[in-house]
């Protein structure tokens, strides 16, 4: 079964990414040390596609090598 879009949430947080902005299902997320924002678009119950998939766990490991 295929992970949802409120995990990613759940996984930008516990990584200390706050929600800086939305608009409609278009979530902008914000880290103190990553210079760049991450978009996560959809309803919370939809499936992750992989391509945002990738993009979190990459904005995830770069914010903790760059703590």
């Amino acid at each position: 079964m295929p992970r949802k879009i409120r995990e990613l949430i759940s996984d930008l947080c516990k990584a200390s990414f706050t929600l800086d902005r939305q608009k409609g299902s278009h979530r902008q997320f914000k880290h103190p040390s990553f210079p760049r924002l991450i978009t996560v678009s959809g309803a919370e119950g939809d499936d992750v596609k992989t391509y945002q998939e990738r993009q979190v766990a990459k904005a995830i490991a770069e914010s903790k090598t760059l703590d």
